[in-house]
């Protein structure tokens, strides 16, 4: 029963998959200083582990994440792709809600609550997004975001298998998000099993449909394919986790002063 459970919400993976993962192995930074400046910059001392895992999940796509998506960009119309990804998005409202709240966020949260009770009535639920029309745009939240208001930092990049880039604390995220969403309690029946896991892999195939072109165009023009993805996926994700606010600048004043020769009251 208990393994039944956990295949009735595939998010529940998450966690162990994360601690396989970051216990597999353990890199030693280098010694020469150009070297070691590049391994800091990067935050990627499991990059060994992370490029073997990202050549599988690029077999993966080709032979078949990307086939299935084509196939439902070619059988799905436009509008019903639309509809489709509306329906996934305020599913995901909830969670949304309740991370905004964990965070303090509660403007943000009100305008999320205002929006899954809109879609979901007015926009026959969630098929047509009225609340971005009526000037309630949709709010970022998940607990990796969640962790990073509190101050828990995010630890070295991680690839997840299928699941793609990430690091610890948001894996752990993903996880705890996976196992509260609400909509997993109502399908955890084991009748409706299949159900819960047609949802997530609608949700990853409208996610690569949404993004074939532009990936497709990143991958050929790329002199590094995974380099290039670890820093736009970190660059995304740093807008993210602020809510798309721009990070606070450093302080300069405290920079020059460190920066500056000692005085004679600051040497020994």
């Amino acid at each position: 029963m208990k393994l039944l459970r956990i295949f009735a919400d595939p998010s529940r993976l998450f966690i162990p998959l994360l601690v396989a993962a970051a216990l597999s192995a353990c890199a030693t930074p280098p010694t020469d200083p150009a070297a070691r400046a590049e391994f800091e910059r990067t935050n990627d001392p499991l990059e060994p582990m992370n490029r073997e895992i990202f050549d599988f999940n690029l077999l993966a796509d080709r032979f078949f994440i990307k086939p299935l998506a084509q196939g439902y960009i070619y059988i799905v119309p436009d509008k019903g792709r639309t509809a489709i990804h509306n329906v996934l998005q305020n599913m995901g409202e909830p969670i949304i809600f309740a991370n905004n709240m964990l965070q303090g966020e509660f403007k943000r949260a009100h305008d999320t609550f205002a929006r899954f009770l809109m879609n979901s009535t007015f926009g026959l639920g969630g098929m047509i997004d009225f609340a971005t029309g009526a000037g309630l745009e949709r709010q970022s939240g998940d607990f990796g975001q969640t962790l990073f208001s509190w101050g828990v930092p995010d630890g070295p990049y991680l690839v997840l298998p299928i699941l793609g880039p990430s690091n610890p604390r948001d894996a752990v995220g993903m996880g705890v998000d996976g196992y509260a969403d609400p909509w997993s309690f109502v399908f955890r029946n084991n009748d409706l099993v299949p159900v819960n896991w047609g949802r997530f892999g609608l949700n990853g195939i409208d996610l690569r449909a949404l993004n074939i072109d532009t990936l497709d165009e990143l991958q050929r023009n790329a002199i590094d394919f995974y380099a290039e993805l670890r820093s736009l996926s970190r660059q995304h994700r740093a807008a993210e986790l602020r809510h798309g606010e721009a990070a606070p600048l450093p302080d300069f004043d405290s920079l020059d002063k460190d920066s500056s020769p000692a005085g004679p009251q600051d040497r020994p």
